[in-house]
């Protein structure tokens, strides 16, 4: 008896809106079928992109601050029970609402939905911003949080997590990694918060199938870059090590416009 397979995707959109405006994202559903849908950066509230998609349950977790962060799940199977943000106790331990831009808790970053047998986690990492303003937060206060959380979760079953994580982990993970040493995106602090999912027993999904580079999930919109593919990767999907087994393709959607990321996804015997 062949196995059902589970295709998840996962997408920063930059504004859930301006996609929908721009009639991409209805017709990006439609061709890729996805069983479950993780999105970042919506920038809006559940109801105002007029999204209709009956085949679908949604869950937003959107920011207080509006047009700004957000994330949401789509999902044709309707989970066992949904989670906003980061546990509350895990949030004060690391003091997330003492960074001076607010509370990131608040900031509609996380959604987490529970299956039989795994949870699914989408977040959109704080970005460490140009001049490096929010690096302390997301080293000391963020990554570690966030893995707490993740850590805690997986106690009761097996976490899958994706989302923007804001960082090209290694030097195949953008095409020009010498010039962008140190800059936000891909500083030491940033590369080894994502080491420490791996070191914790999580397995970078992409990296079981495809190596070496080439592969970028991001591209600036300056100087044509996502035609000459001068990009990072920055969007994942990260696995506990006993659902790696399971998963039987990890993929990138370079084709999918709309945003200034493209989708990511996974395939999983269930």
């Amino acid at each position: 008896m062949s196995q059902k397979m589970l295709t998840i995707i996962s997408w920063n959109v930059n504004g859930i809106r301006a996609v929908h405006k721009k009639d991409l994202f209805l017709p990006f559903i439609e061709k890729y079928q996805p069983d479950i849908l993780c999105v970042q950066e919506t920038k809006a509230l559940q109801g105002q992109a007029e999204i209709d998609l009956p085949d679908y349950e949604e869950y937003w977790n959107s920011a207080e601050r509006k047009g700004y962060s957000g994330t949401a799940i789509f999902t044709k199977q309707k989970p066992l029970s949904v989670i906003n943000g980061i546990f509350p106790e895990i949030a004060e331990k690391f003091h997330l609402a003492d960074d001076g831009y607010g509370d990131p808790s608040g900031e509609g970053r996380v959604i987490t939905a529970e299956y039989s047998d795994f949870f699914i986690v989408t977040v959109y990492t704080p970005n460490a911003k140009e001049d490096l303003s929010r690096l302390a937060l997301r080293h000391k206060q963020w990554d570690p949080a966030f893995l707490a959380f993740c850590k805690k979760l997986e106690k009761k079953k097996p976490v899958l997590f994706c989302g923007d994580l804001n960082v090209a982990h290694t030097e195949d993970d953008l095409a020009n990694p010498k010039e962008n040493v140190g800059k936000h995106g891909f500083t030491d602090e940033e590369r080894s918060g994502f080491s420490n999912f791996i070191t914790a027993g999580f397995v970078d999904t992409f990296r079981i199938f495809h190596q070496g580079n080439g592969f970028y999930s991001w591209w600036s919109y300056f100087a044509n870059a996502r035609v000459r593919n001068v990009g990072w990767r920055i969007d994942y999907f990260l696995a506990s090590k006993s659902l790696a087994p399971r998963i039987h393709d990890a993929f990138i959607l370079p084709e999918v416009i709309g945003s200034d990321h493209c989708p990511v996804g996974i395939t999983i015997a269930i």
